[in-house]
Parts: structure tokens; sequence; C-alpha cells
């Protein structure tokens, strides 16, 4: 096995630098149009058709090629880091849980990647509801279909109470660099980090949902999310304030982007954001 120092890996963190950063063109995107949506009377909707509404643009195709190569980048680095365990998660149960929590993530980012490639070599624009439905009725024709939709929500929610649980104890903060801006866009990052435990709890919800009542049209992405949302009392604002939170977890994958540390890679004598609030108490 290659070692694990600065000069075996450093070349990986600009690939995830580019990772993150085409993670934040997907979520810009997507709550973007979204808001752009409410503010006009329309109903938010997901990543497909934010995909879609790129692609019709003059200059779409540049940004759904820059998100396939982000995501590409950020499916490689997720596969390096898993293998060589460049956060330093460790080979304890917790430890493994997290590294295959991150191929897991690696491979689905990769697929949104291929999708928002596929937007510029086809005219079909079906929304991401409709393609995870489809997904979902295909896992339920198989033997257990429903049970493994069932668990896969559940895992699914407990992907968005991770989130949750990192903004609650700032837990991010310690695989950033602490500078003065991450220091100042804290409260923004912390706020990103809940809204995005809040949409992947509820599309988990959701697959529990479908799995229960044996209705793949129930499940769905960002766009069946924000429709559920919706549908509750003041919904619209609700849905515009977690556009916002979105936003704000863009912010934050671009602050990845920045400056993420990764401590088998570029050593652990940087400051983290953790480290410089203790230092400022």
């Amino acid at each position: 096995m290659p070692g694990t120092n600065e000069t075996d890996f450093g070349w990986a963190v600009p690939v995830m630098r580019v990772g993150y950063a085409g993670r934040a063109l997907v979520y810009l995107a997507v709550a973007g149009f979204a808001l752009w949506a409410i503010w006009h009377g329309q109903q938010a909707e997901g990543t497909s058709s934010a995909f879609q509404k790129l692609e019709d643009s003059w200059w779409g195709a540049t940004v759904l090629i820059a998100v396939f190569l982000g995501l590409l980048a950020y499916a490689v680095w997720r596969l390096i880091d898993a293998i060589w365990d460049l956060e330093d998660y460790g080979s304890d149960g917790e430890g493994i849980v997290a590294r295959l929590g991150m191929v897991v993530t690696g491979l689905i980012h990769l697929a949104i990647g291929i999708g928002a490639l596929a937007v510029l070599f086809t005219s079909a624009g079906s929304g991401d509801q409709s393609a995870i439905a489809s997904a979902t009725a295909t896992v339920m024709g198989w033997p257990a279909g429903r049970w493994i939709v069932g668990i896969g929500g559940l895992l699914t929610i407990g992907a968005g109470g991770y989130y949750l649980k990192k903004a609650w104890g700032r837990d991010y903060r310690e695989h950033l660099i602490g500078n003065h801006f991450t220091r100042n866009w804290d409260p923004a990052l912390r706020g990103g980090v809940a809204a995005q435990g809040l949409v992947v709890g509820i599309i988990g919800a959701l697959l529990v949902y479908a799995a229960f009542t044996a209705d793949p049209s129930e499940a769905g992405g960002m766009g069946q999310a924000f429709d559920w949302v919706s549908s509750q009392a003041y919904g619209r604002i609700l849905v515009g304030l977690l556009c916002v939170g979105l936003l704000s977890f863009a912010l934050f994958l671009a602050v990845n982007a920045a400056y993420r540390i990764v401590p088998k890679a570029q050593g652990d004598d940087l400051e983290t954001l953790a480290t410089r609030f203790k230092d400022a108490v």
C-alpha cells in the first residue's frame, strides 16, 4: 500500500477541491432556480429541473460540463479518501462505516454528474422526482424490494441526522482551516449544514413512506422534498427559507473547496476553525 504522507497524496488535494466546487455548483443552481420560481409564484423544483433550465440558457452547457467534471472529481476523491483514509477517520467500527459512506456518496454524486451531462444529449426533462420514483419502482420489483427501499430510507434519514449532528456540535470546524473568512461566516456554514440535514432527512422519510405504502411515486429527491414542505402550513415561506439554507450549504461546499484540511496529504500543522474558536474563548 502506498504511503500516506504529503509527498504521496499532495495531488489529491486539488482533486478534492474541484469535487467540492462541483457540488457547490449543483446546490447553487438548485436553490437559486427554486428561489426564482417561488419569487414568481411558481413551484420550487429539484435537481434535474435545474439542469434542464441550465441547458436552456446560452451559458448552461459550460456549467453542466463543469458540474460533471466536478462531481467526477468528487467521486474519485471519495474513493481515494476511503481507501487510504486521508482524513484520518480510523479503522475501528465507526471509521469503517464513515469510509464506506464516502464510497456511497461518491457514487451518488457521480450519478448526479452523469445526469447533468446527459441533459446536454437528451431532449427529455423528466425531473428528479420521476427518476427516483422510477428507480424505487424497479427496486420494489425485486424480492424483498420494499424492505430494501425502507432500509435505504432509514439509512438516508440517518445521514440527515448526521448532518444535523454536525451542525449542532459544529463538528465540521475540525476539517476547515481557521482564518478570518471561515470564522466570520461560520453561522452561515452551520445553517447550511443544518438545511442539508433537513432535506436529506425528508428524502429518507419519503422513501420509507413509499415502502410502507408500496407506492414508488411517493419517493423523490429535492423536488419532492420541496413539494412536501410547501404542503405544510406557511409552506411557501418554509420552502423559501429552506432554499436560503441550501444556498448557505452551497457556500459551505465552496468553503470546503477552498479551505478543507486533508491531514494525511497536507500535514497536521494547519490551524483548524475549531482551534481558532477555542483560542478566542
